[in-house]
């Protein structure tokens, strides 16, 4: 019996977006906390977003102190790191009592051993793809390359979902899929999500189980 899949929408800000967003119930929001990012926030959405939806916090090449004070800022919990990060800063943020994600950006030449120095201290694996920019580019990459993954810790899948994935994320078996990951096929200007082709997705994705 397949699982459910959880869903994560990234890159939100906007508190009247957020608002609607909020009463589609998705599992996690994400906020970005990298300047160079146009999703880029800077203080706390005036909203009130219930503890039953995670707060994911992504960083990019941060010091551990700014992590540190965002994260009690907006009450993350959960550190989602996507630049070049080492195995020893996820230990010492997972000491701290949030969960670490580790982001990986994958191509065709991908080297997936690369992620069993990590395995000890993160909670969660995303793998996007691997672009000039960190994230939100909206390109997919090759989900069959996940097989070549230990599946050691589960995934949230990201890069370029849209709409039209449902039916092949319904085909996807034997991967240890946590999460599907959307952002920038959802927006209507970066930030803002369209909460109407959101809706449609999330039911669709959870109609059926679909991942293991």
């Amino acid at each position: 019996m397949k699982a459910i899949p959880q869903i994560k929408v990234c890159g939100m800000r906007d508190a009247n977006n957020i608002n609607e967003l909020v009463a589609l119930k998705p599992d996690y929001l994400g906020f970005i906390f990298y300047e160079k990012s146009p999703r880029f926030i800077a203080d706390y959405p005036a909203v009130d977003i219930p503890n039953s939806i995670r707060k994911v916090g992504v960083f990019v090449n941060a010091s551990e102190r700014y992590i540190q004070e965002m994260k009690v800022r907006f009450g993350l919990d959960v550190l989602q790191l996507h630049g070049d990060e080492s195995p020893e800063l996820c230990y010492i943020l997972k000491q701290s009592g949030a969960q670490v994600m580790k982001v990986f950006r994958i191509n065709e030449d991908f080297n997936f051993d690369l992620t069993r120095c990590y395995e000890d201290y993160v909670d969660y694996f995303l793998f996007d793809t691997a672009t000039k920019a960190y994230g939100g580019s909206g390109k997919k990459f090759n989900w069959q390359l996940l097989k070549s993954y230990n599946q050691a810790r589960p995934i949230f899948l990201s890069g370029g979902i849209g709409s039209n994935d449902a039916e092949e994320l319904r085909q996807l078996e034997g991967l240890n899929i946590k999460a599907i990951d959307i952002n920038s096929k959802f927006e209507s200007a970066p930030g803002l999500k369209e909460i109407e082709k959101l809706r449609v997705f999330m039911s669709e994705l959870r109609a059926s189980s679909v991942m293991q």
